[in-house]
């Protein structure tokens, strides 16, 4: 667990959809790449946030920015929260499309909780499937 005030939420089938911390009297919703989801409030609608934000957005494409002359367009492969003593970690690799045929593609390890150069696609980023000059 991050933080030994953070209480963990999960859906009924186990599956960990992030964590409710104390923020004075109110609590946050925070995910499982350790950010805050809305403004503090009751513990049942930090619940109700969780629930909807849900996982599956963890399957979307992200860029990746440092690791060259553009941001890296790549795919969360796993997310390992910090835990007692032992620090957490983001494993990211660059997005294959789905093409089993092509050699593995590069990985990169971020730390936890998710850094800022790893975010999500704007309009402005590069279209990765165009090759570039």
């Amino acid at each position: 667990m991050p933080q030994p005030d953070w209480t963990p939420h999960r859906r009924d089938d186990g599956e960990l959809l992030g964590w409710i911390r104390p923020d004075g009297d109110a609590w946050v919703p925070v995910d499982v790449l350790g950010r805050p989801l809305g403004a503090p409030g009751e513990w049942l609608d930090a619940e109700a946030v969780l629930e909807s934000h849900g996982i599956a957005w963890l399957a979307d494409p992200w860029m990746l920015e440092g690791e060259g002359e553009r941001p890296l367009r790549v795919r969360i492969l796993e997310v390992t929260p910090d835990d007692t003593g032992i620090p957490g970690r983001i494993v990211v690799k660059v997005d294959d499309f789905g093409d089993m045929t092509r050699p593995a593609t590069d990985r990169y390890t971020l730390p936890w909780p998710v850094p800022a150069r790893l975010r999500l696609p704007t309009d402005g980023d590069p279209d990765p499937r165009e090759i570039g000059r």
